[in-house]
């Protein structure tokens, strides 16, 4: 996979990084310094190559290991709340909400392996680094999942249009919040496999919400 930009890269785990493409025009002596004294393998690239790389890459592109999922073990006791995304699609939503679970202290973010949002680059480059402290878990099935996680005793709060106001409810110690997809919402059997159904209050002519921005509230506002 290939990342660019300097804030990208100097969040990157050095084990991780397996080449990098500097431009010739490229001047950020710290990044340099940090290059040759970790030996790094970098080739000096023109402009005009990297630009069909990628684009917007600030004159460095580096070339990392795929990112490693985990799964449902990477919870741990301690870990009160989790962020179940289902099936979100876009990497700008997801980079997003990958940055806010981060600032709030969430260290567990759900997906599902097929027909959802990926790690890619753009989702690295929106997380801003909030990526190398959460805990991407993929997982088969949704709905499974959440069976288990309630097993662990979690009580699952999923966000649609229809439920309670977020602001009315009791929440429990330890909860998913779950996401649903930008076009779609949840999809029925995690909808129904939830325990309460959840909603932020619209009072004005647009009825919804970006899904991160949604995520952002709900996240903040639904207690400790």
């Amino acid at each position: 996979m290939r990342v660019c930009g300097k804030n990208v890269f100097r969040e990157l785990n050095i084990k991780d990084i397996r080449k990098v493409y500097i431009s010739n025009k490229f001047n950020d002596k710290e990044i340099i310094k940090y290059i040759q004294d970790n030996k790094i393998s970098y080739v000096p690239s023109d402009e005009r190559q990297m630009d069909k790389m990628m684009q917007h890459h600030q004159g460095i592109i580096a070339e990392i290991n795929d990112y490693q999922y985990r799964d449902l073990t990477a919870i741990t006791k301690d870990d009160n709340f989790i962020v179940m995304l289902d099936h979100l699609e876009d990497p700008h939503n997801f980079g997003a909400i990958i940055r806010t679970c981060e600032a709030r202290g969430i260290k567990n973010i759900i997906i599902p392996k097929d027909r959802g949002v990926v790690v890619n680059e753009t989702v690295m480059k929106t997380s801003t680094g909030a990526l190398n402290h959460v805990n991407i878990i993929m997982v088969t099935n949704l709905p499974n999942t959440i069976d288990k996680l309630k097993d662990m005793g979690y009580f699952i709060y999923a966000a649609e249009a229809d439920g309670t106001d977020y602001r009315k409810v009791d929440y429990a110690d330890k909860k998913v919040l779950v996401i649903g997809s930008e076009g779609f919402g949840l999809s029925r059997l995690v909808r129904e496999n939830s325990d309460e159904i959840i909603s932020l209050p619209m009072n004005g002519i647009i009825n919804s919400l970006n899904a991160s921005v949604a995520a952002g509230i709900l996240i903040y506002g639904i207690g400790d």
